[in-house]
């Protein structure tokens, strides 16, 4: 098997995505580390374990206008109807945001 790449966890995500309601960042970069290995995660300056920019990177290249990020929920989701025009949500909540998991 070969060494898995940026665009291959990324297109983990998306596929993960597509199988959840949201695909929260903490978890997402736990698993990962598990999964894929330490390369495609680090330690942020707040000292939580965060997703490597050039999986970010590809992820956003992968899942174009369809998903947004929530900043008040630190998640990704499905774009709904509602949302406002850019990637980043979080000003107001959409239901879904809104709503416990």
């Amino acid at each position: 098997m070969s060494d898995p790449t940026p665009e291959a966890v990324a297109e983990w995500m998306h596929s993960r995505l597509q199988q959840e309601d949201r695909l929260y960042q903490r978890r997402t970069a736990h698993e990962i580390a598990k999964a894929f290995g330490d390369e495609f995660t680090y330690v942020n300056k707040n000292r939580n374990l965060a997703i490597d920019r050039r999986v970010l990177d590809a992820f956003r290249r992968i899942s174009g206008e369809t998903v947004v990020w929530s900043r008040r929920g630190y998640f990704w989701r499905k774009r709904e109807p509602g949302d406002a025009a850019s990637r980043m949500q979080g000003g107001r909540a959409s239901s879904r945001e809104g709503r416990a998991t």
